[in-house]
């Protein structure tokens, strides 16, 4: 028998075509074109519309085959947008590339006036009692409306589309700014060798690459600007259900956590060893936890984005610094000695394959091997913000461009570096690599600028406006940070079921996790004052399975729902109905046989994730034990002494 999944909300008497029409974003497709016949006849009574916008990201009521149904037309309709926008542009010059650059971000000045009004008015913040979503669908034309707050289907996705607005070389600009961290290459290569190195950062550079296009291909398949995918749980929830979003945006959260119990421990160790350790370790924590809580109660950065290319900028400029002073310039050999397993000096040694368990820093036997994939797993980290970039985009189509090249870059540098310093500094290649160099005048400048990005960091995860969240009910630009807001909105908000970020009570609730947030990361980060340890326990709990399986059996869902579909079933857009002919194990079988190899492939690449994610947290923990053993580092829990 045919399954019918019904919609969430019911217009009786329909009496004209134009209701329909001002239904659906595509007057000209087949379904509808027939039901305006129906309609017009007066043979349909009952027509569901469902909400719309942000409000329905999460609805569960809506089908994954209304999902697709949308997301199809979205694509057409990007696709046309996209042809008139070159035309208008006009063809690429280094000079409007450079323009492009310092622009605003606002489209060509390609719409009419009517349009451009409708769009303004679109975008400006509603009253929540005046949501489109919580009105009945108007008979007249949108352009007739009496209402001026009120927000048409046209007039939301023309607000819609406006807010995409980057191209594929910005996407190249957003990834390699989001994912490239080379300080742990040297240690790598210290790790496994020259000839490991260079094969790992290939190989898994290759796969992240192949999980940025399941993730391209899932949100093609899913996105519209009438349900607009923001977030990785996003993907979760319409293939897997809301469980499957809670346990993504839970996950999420954890490793964010952890993240922040690095940048407590790395700021520490800067401190200290720019102070020369003349305060004891732990007070410097604690000095660093007050200034994370302080920055984090500052609600705007109006500058956000010259504050992220300033610190594209510091970086580099770490970068050059440590490569000169590695080729110029001795090792400083204490900060080895006093934070890794080794406590000989000798000459500096390269090998091309694994290293001699003398020369290892973190771990010795086979737990070295998958500590060095922890870091490279870090460092490759990312994916978690690849939707977010995807739902700026004016054309999501062009996405493979910039996400290939970035990777392609991202493995050049990473290889380039950690074999230009592993080369230089051999053995003495330490994850923290920025502490080793010398001479004293040159490390401070590196730590100092390295000190400066990493508060950057903090405003980045911290900091709140709550103007911002008052726009994001009513536009698509939840885009790029992901820090603790997502974690008190996704988790705390949805899950616990706190107050509202933009009500009092929930600005209260937010001061009050602030604290309690850096109060946690501080003891994670006291108890286990190994940076190196903490790294790698995060690359291999979390950075593997965000970057690798997760994606991988994210794409296997989502072919197979889509390989199940029998003759005679889909999405209705006049009824709001899904029609199913069958369901359970069966449809799931049948769907995976409908792209079996690939589906065989990248079931086989979750696995193989899932291998790599277990057999790396087994080496991190096993590395803590053996640093913090006899023979490792002088830090201690909640101690004094400081491991630089």
């Amino acid at each position: 028998m045919a399954g019918m999944i019904p919609g969430n909300k019911i217009y009786g008497d329909m009496s004209t075509a134009d209701a329909v029409r001002t239904m659906s974003l595509d007057a000209d497709n087949a379904k509808v074109a027939a039901a305006v016949d129906d309609v017009a006849t007066g043979q349909v009574n009952n027509i569901r519309q469902r909400t719309w916008g942000l409000a329905a990201r999460v609805d569960p009521a809506v089908s994954f085959e209304e999902y697709i149904y949308w997301a199809e037309i979205e694509r057409e309709i990007e696709v046309e947008e996209n042809k008139k926008f070159k035309a208008v542009r006009g063809p690429r010059t280094l000079t409007n590339i450079i323009k492009s650059r310092f622009s605003t971000g606002k489209q060509p000045p390609s719409e009419s006036s009517d349009e451009k009004e409708r769009r303004e008015r679109a975008i400006q913040p509603l009253d929540e009692t005046k949501r489109p979503e919580d009105k009945q669908m108007q008979i007249s034309e949108p352009s007739a409306s009496s209402d001026p707050v009120r927000v048409t289907d046209e007039e939301w996705r023309t607000a819609a589309r406006a807010l995409r607005t980057a191209s594929w070389s910005t996407i190249f600009y957003l990834i390699t700014t989001d994912i490239l961290g080379w300080s742990s290459c040297p240690f790598v290569f210290a790790t496994v060798g020259y000839g490991a190195g260079v094969a790992l950062y290939a190989v898994f550079g290759l796969f992240a690459g192949f999980s940025g296009y399941c993730i391209w291909r899932v949100f093609l398949g899913l996105d519209s600007s009438r349900y607009p995918m923001l977030s990785f749980g996003d993907t979760y929830f319409r293939i897997y259900g809301p469980k499957a979003r809670h346990f993504i945006n839970v996950t999420q959260s954890i490793q964010q956590f952890f993240t922040v119990a690095v940048l407590v421990l790395g700021c520490s160790t800067t401190i200290a060893q720019v102070n020369k350790e003349q305060l004891c370790f732990i007070v410097v924590m604690i000095i660093v936890m007050v200034i994370g809580m302080v920055f984090g109660s500052i609600r705007s950065l109006q500058r956000l984005g010259w504050l992220c290319n300033l610190s594209v900028w510091l970086n580099i400029a770490c970068f050059i610094i440590i490569m000169y002073a590695s080729a110029n310039n001795p090792i400083d050999y204490q900060v080895v000695t006093k934070s890794t397993l080794i406590k000989t000096i000798e000459p500096v040694r390269t090998f091309a394959s694994r290293s001699p368990a003398q020369y290892q820093q973190q771990a010795t036997g086979f737990a070295s091997q998958f500590n060095a994939v922890d870091s490279m797993v870090y460092a490759y980290s990312g994916a978690l913000l690849f939707v977010a970039f995807l739902g700026e985009m004016r054309n999501p189509w062009d996405f493979w461009k910039g996400l290939f090249l970035a990777q392609g870059f991202i493995c050049f540098v990473y290889i380039l570096f950690g074999v230009f310093v592993y080369s230089n500094f051999g053995q003495y290649s330490a994850s923290n690599i920025g502490n080793v160099i010398q001479p004293f005048g040159l490390q401070t400048a590196q730590n100092l600028i390295a000190l400066l990005t990493s508060f950057f960091a903090i405003f980045l995860y911290f900091s709140m406006d709550t103007a911002y969240y008052d726009k994001l009910e009513t536009t698509l630009t939840f885009g790029l940070d992901i820090g603790m807001k997502t974690v008190y909105l996704e988790v705390f908000q949805e899950i616990f079921n706190f107050p509202a970020i933009t009500t009092r009570k929930g600005q209260w609730c937010w001061y009050a996790l602030g604290p309690v947030y850096w109060i946690l990361a501080f003891v994670v980060a006291a108890a286990v004052p190994n940076l190196n340890g903490i790294v790698n326990l995060i690359g291999g709990l979390f950075g593997l399975n965000f970057t690798y399986s997760l994606p991988g059996i994210m794409f296997v869902g989502y072919l197979v729902q889509r390989g199940a579909s029998l003759p005679g079933e889909g999405f209705d857009p006049v009824t709001g109905q899904t029609t199913r002919h069958d369901s359970g194990v069966k449809r799931w079988v049948r769907g995976y046989k409908k792209h079996f190899f690939i589906n065989t492939f990248t079931t086989l690449y979750f696995l193989a994730g899932l291998a790599c994610s277990g057999m790396g947290t087994w080496a991190a923990i096993e590395g803590l034990i053996q640093v913090f053993g006899p023979g490792g580092t002088v830090a201690t829990s909640f101690g004094c002494a400081v491991p630089v």
